[in-house]
């Protein structure tokens, strides 16, 4: 298999208790130690009649980022992919492995 002139990376990375499944065009080692860039998000065209909430969601959220920063312990799995998907959200699965820890926000 031959590398793609335009690779897309999918993406998947834990943010507050839910897991991100996006893809994007880009992806860089950050020069703020700990974190991942993540550029050129790509969402589904339109052209569908069934619209994916999740989907719609998270272009919502993310419409005018131009760069994120994930941090390294979030990101679960990278994947280089031939095609487009559809970008989701889900909860994420409370099983008998404890995720590396969190700290949590104070008021």
């Amino acid at each position: 298999m031959s590398k793609s002139e335009n690779p897309i990376f999918k993406v998947i990375f834990i943010n507050q208790g839910q897991v991100f499944e996006m893809y994007a065009k880009a992806i860089y080692q950050s020069d703020l130690w700990g974190f991942l860039e993540v550029e050129e998000f790509v969402f589904g065209e339109r052209t569908q009649v069934v619209v994916d909430p999740s989907e719609e969601k998270l272009k919502a959220q993310f419409e005018g980022v131009i760069r994120s920063y994930v941090p390294l312990h979030s990101i679960v799995r990278i994947d280089e992919v031939e095609r487009l998907g559809v970008a989701r959200i889900s909860e994420a699965a409370v099983g008998n492995v404890m995720p590396f820890p969190i700290p949590v926000p104070t008021k």
